[in-house]
């Protein structure tokens, strides 16, 4: 799939099948994020690759935590979760993250898979269990959740919805 053609087709996946994504398309999907722009270079932002279930589980019930919609599982059963966190020193930590949230998602598309951003990364890693988990993986700093980039093999496929209109304006 061509660039252009993987940025026009990509969708958000909100259903997904149970089966694991291999190691190394996650591999790829993660190498895409790193290659992500930053501010002066810094490269702020790191990614947790969760496939462990328990600890999926433990994030998605967090996530719950915070979701306004209440949905019993806000990664739409996604067995991987790209959890972006960002240093807060860089001064454009957020706009890093979601520079590497946007890579990964239009890598998981190219690569025949689906892929979402679910937000509420940043109250999740606010919580003292959110922090417990970073500390117990060695990660230390002041981080700032930017997304939570959900993939899985979709198990519906997503409608198109239409681009809403008047969106741009030349200046010539």
């Amino acid at each position: 799939m061509d660039a252009l053609q993987t940025m026009m087709t990509r969708k958000s996946v909100k259903s997904y099948k149970s089966d694991p994504v291999p190691k190394e398309l996650l591999e790829k999907i993660v190498a895409a994020g790193l290659q992500a722009p930053s501010g002066l270079n810094k490269q702020a932002p790191i990614i947790l690759v969760v496939t462990n279930k328990q600890v999926r589980d433990e994030l998605s019930a967090l996530n719950m935590q915070r979701d306004p919609f209440h949905r019993s599982d806000p990664f739409y059963n996604a067995p991987a979760v790209l959890v972006v966190l960002a240093d807060k020193s860089a001064f454009t930590y957020l706009y890093d993250g979601s520079l590497v949230m946007e890579n990964m998602l239009l890598a998981a598309h190219a690569l025949g898979l689906g892929g979402c951003w679910i937000h509420r990364a940043k109250e999740t890693f606010e919580t003292p269990q959110g922090k417990a988990l970073l500390q117990k993986l060695g990660i230390e700093g002041d981080y700032e959740g930017i997304g939570n980039c959900i993939v899985g093999y979709p198990d519906v496929a997503p409608q198109e919805k239409p681009r809403k209109e008047n969106r741009v304006y030349y200046v010539e």
